[in-house]
């Protein structure tokens, strides 16, 4: 197997931000000087929150997902095409503005409950936009404990 090398943006922390009566949203500093300018943003299978991820980065989590249901994308296979049609269907190409903004639609936010307060956190190669709230029920909610005992 040949050695991946490809390069995979490592994102961490939570920050709180806001989003603005038109949907924009500041990215944190610190993704901003890591990632490319060219962003995806889809919502999480469970319409929890919005994933951002570059490009390729999101191209090979869709093929992530195959595989770890599938073991691979099967483009003669009926329910795979439409699974992943459903799944490219729900994500948005955006571009970070000179400010370090990007657009969050109007569809993506409802889904997901998105009003204005949001948390903004790192999960190594992609990102995660909570509402706010949503977030704080879900953290206190997980119990890191799990992990260690």
């Amino acid at each position: 197997m040949a050695e991946d090398t490809e390069k995979v943006v490592d994102l961490n922390s939570a920050y709180r931000h806001k989003v603005d009566a038109k949907g924009r949203m500041s990215l944190p500093a610190s993704f901003r000087k890591v990632l490319s300018t060219d962003l995806v943003v889809t919502r999480n299978p469970k319409d929890e929150c919005l994933y951002v991820f570059e490009p390729d980065a999101f191209n090979a989590w869709v093929a992530g997902v195959f595989e770890d249901k599938f073991e691979k994308f099967d483009r003669t296979n009926d329910l795979h095409v439409r699974l992943r049609r459903k799944l490219k269907s729900r994500a948005a190409d955006v571009s970070v503005d000179a400010s370090g903004r990007i657009m969050l639609s109007s569809e993506q936010r409802a889904a997901v409950g998105i009003d204005k307060d949001v948390v903004v956190l790192g999960n190594t190669g992609y990102f995660e936009i909570w509402d706010a709230k949503r977030y704080d029920q879900n953290d206190e909610d997980t119990d890191l404990g799990l992990l260690f005992d």
